[in-house]
């Protein structure tokens, strides 16, 4: 959830999928102006195409990110997002009328938990289930899926900082024991974590010692 996300479509109107340029259209007519921006919605459709079985989102919105990832899904891939706001999914249920394949829930970001584990899980919605520790990937993602955490300003330090402290959340997600996780830099004031959920023996070995996965932003760690 971006802020001014929706209004960031209009620069790329003429070249959307179309699937997005209608649920971009569902989200102005419904006065949401805190879609998923293009340069996160790009990146969701790529993950999208190496995710064979199934995708999981929270926060739903009226459905622009994941009319990204389902552009960007193969055929046969199931996607399962949720939204809290009953009148948003009323509005995203309608964007993807006729597309068997989406999944769209009304309740807590928990409901996604029901159909996992899945190959890619986006945790969207301004902070649910960013960071609050609950949303477990070992759970949730099978093994050697990715996790994308979105809306981050970059990191310009290490530890990242948020209000001039440490900036937990993004730290719980790069330092996650689980996962292979970095944070790439998508604009000049956008940001995302990406992880890889750890396969078994990757996580029996650091289980015995066997190494750290090195988590820190892109830029290096220490010093950037």
């Amino acid at each position: 959830m971006s802020l001014q996300g929706t209004d960031a479509h209009r620069n790329a109107d003429g070249t959307l999928p179309a699937l997005v340029a209608r649920a971009v259209a569902a989200a102005r007519a419904h006065g949401f102006p805190y879609s998923c921006r293009p340069e996160q919605g790009r990146l969701l459709r790529l993950l999208a195409a190496g995710a064979p079985r199934g995708i999981a989102e929270t926060g739903t919105g009226c459905g622009v990110g994941l009319a990204w990832l389902a552009s960007g899904a193969r055929p046969g891939t199931r996607l399962v997002s949720v939204e809290r706001d009953a009148e948003r999914v009323r509005v995203a249920r309608q964007v993807f009328h006729g597309h068997q394949e989406v999944e769209i829930l009304h309740g807590d970001w928990r409901r996604v938990e029901q159909h996992g584990p899945y190959d890619l899980l986006v945790l969207d919605g301004g902070g649910q289930a960013k960071g609050d520790g609950t949303a477990d990937p070992a759970r949730l993602l099978a093994p050697g899926g990715t996790l994308v955490v979105d809306d981050f300003t970059p990191a310009t330090t290490w530890p990242p900082l948020f209000d001039g402290a440490p900036d937990h959340p993004r730290l719980h997600w790069l330092e996650h024991p689980a996962l292979h996780a970095t944070e790439l830099r998508l604009a000049p004031d956008l940001a995302v974590v990406v992880g890889t959920r750890l396969r078994e023996r990757q996580e029996e070995a650091l289980g015995r010692g066997g190494g750290s996965h090195g988590p820190g932003p892109v830029c290096g760690g220490r010093g950037c």
